[in-house]
């Protein structure tokens, strides 16, 4: 990967953790042991501010909806637009339209 800022030996092991998980209960158990809870609320919530995004949704309706700040809205945005595609690899590989949605 080129011009790859995060990458070297714990991260790639950390990526092949990641790739090892097997069932949401696997990766349910890793995140809560990695992370704290707010970390995975907060990754949760910006990759559904990217599915809303996508949408074309403004960033009133997708603070609205998910309680987002405009700031991280922002962000997700940038990322969408500048970024390394990784929202747009996973959003198309799960199912659209968001999350949200299916509550």
């Amino acid at each position: 990967m080129e011009d790859d800022k995060i990458r070297n030996a714990e991260t790639d092991a950390l990526m092949h953790a990641i790739l090892s998980l097997e069932t949401d209960d696997e990766a349910y158990c890793f995140l809560e042991d990695l992370c704290t809870i707010a970390e995975i609320h907060s990754m949760a919530q910006r990759l559904e501010v990217a599915s809303l995004l996508r949408q074309k949704k403004t960033y009133n309706e997708i603070a609205q909806m998910t309680g987002a700040s405009t700031a991280t809205i922002s962000r997700v945005n940038r990322a969408l637009v500048w970024g390394r595609d990784g929202y747009k690899h996973v959003l198309d590989k799960i199912s659209e339209p968001t999350m949200k949605d299916e509550v």
